[in-house]
């Protein structure tokens, strides 16, 4: 069976009031019942609570649907008086929901690998020059490459190059975890307070 792509979708109260926190929660609720309606596999990522109420912003993965996705991308406009302050003028809160670059963690499967022996270099006595005991191993999905050939063991060169090339791609995957943790926080900073995408009374 085929996987389905998934979407990265924030919702953020944008560094706004209480009342933008408590709508975060309610976008949340009206989302999730077109979601169940569409049928839609959803699961949260990551809730950040509010300071009253509500939550800052909920990260959630659901399963790729651009007329669902585009018809909520942008700002949401809940009109209303405010449920926290009571002689509070102010009428319009704006809360953003956007969609976040969605990275796949690489993993390293046994059948990605490429393997391929060679003479090592260096010093080391005859047997190593003699002997294909250095080993290359190849991720194949992304072309990289790790060489060991730290022993005269063409076994043991192959386990430590299978090591080293998990910790590259260790590496690979908290750099692209940063970047999105980069942009999800840059989206509490960007949210347009106008041209809502949606309008909801209350």
């Amino acid at each position: 069976m085929k996987q389905k792509n998934k979407n990265i979708v924030q919702i953020t109260s944008g560094k706004g009031p209480v009342e933008c926190e408590f709508f975060v929660q309610e976008t949340f609720s009206l989302m999730k019942k077109e979601m169940e309606i569409l049928k839609l596999n959803f699961k949260i990522l990551e809730m950040i609570e509010g300071k009253v109420s509500g939550f800052q912003s909920i990260t959630l993965e659901v399963e790729e649907n651009s007329e669902f996705l585009n018809s909520w991308k942008g700002s949401i406009q809940f009109i209303g008086k405010s449920k926290f302050r009571t002689n509070h003028q102010r009428k319009n809160w704006f809360i953003g929901v956007f969609e976040i670059e969605n990275f796949f963690e690489l993993e390293l499967d046994e059948k990605d690998l490429e393997f391929q022996t060679m003479r090592s270099s260096g010093n080391g006595g005859q047997n190593v020059n003699k002997v294909n005991s250095a080993v290359r191993v190849t991720h194949l999905p992304t072309k990289i490459q790790v060489v060991a050939m730290d022993s005269r063991s063409q076994l043991e060169n192959k386990k430590i190059a299978v090591e080293r090339l998990k910790l590259k791609i260790l590496e690979i995957n908290a750099k692209k975890s940063s970047v999105q943790k980069q942009n999800q926080w840059m989206n509490h900073l960007q949210l347009e307070r106008g041209n809502p995408k949606k309008i909801f009374k209350m």
